[in-house]
């Protein structure tokens, strides 16, 4: 049976259409980028029970939707954003580019097909670190010598 009244009006603002791109897009977020969101498995391991029997449920129906397409395997690399003039010959190399000293007796830095970048001050990159988000695994064999028995200590007669 229809009720002869108005509809009543969803209280509060309209949903989006697009709440996933709207949230990410809405500023900066940990583990967020251009083309990728990344979760650090030992964090969503470590959410609530309730969380992560929601997050579990949700990942189990996002593969079953895109199974079908040909997923590569990702290798996720923890990187920072630095000042390209701030880079030391290594990270230079891993970004792409290259520091020399020009016929002039300036230091230039150069991209790999040898274009001159211009303003290397200005110029932010991204370079790999150390990961600063604590793994269970991290520390998993701290104590095991490499053939796994433990280290027998010798007795302290004293």
């Amino acid at each position: 049976m229809y009720s002869p009244g108005p509809i009543p009006r969803h209280s509060g603002p309209p949903a989006p259409a697009a709440p996933i791109r709207d949230f990410l897009g809405s500023g900066p977020r940990p583990g967020v980028s251009e083309g990728y969101v990344v979760l650090p498995r030992s964090l969503a391991e470590a959410m609530p029970l309730p969380w992560q029997q929601h997050m579990a449920h949700l990942l189990h129906e996002f593969h079953q939707v895109y199974a079908h397409l040909d997923w590569p395997e990702y290798r996720v690399v923890p990187s920072r954003r630095e000042r390209l003039v701030d880079l030391d010959e290594e990270q230079l190399a891993e970004v792409g580019c290259i520091a020399e000293i020009d016929a002039d007796g300036e230091l230039v830095y150069r991209e790999r097909n040898g274009r001159k970048i211009e303003q290397p001050e200005r110029q932010e990159v991204l370079v790999s670190c150390l990961d600063p988000i604590p793994s269970q695994h991290l520390n998993a064999n701290q104590d095991t010598p490499p053939r796994g028995f433990p280290v027998q200590q010798a007795p302290n007669w004293g």
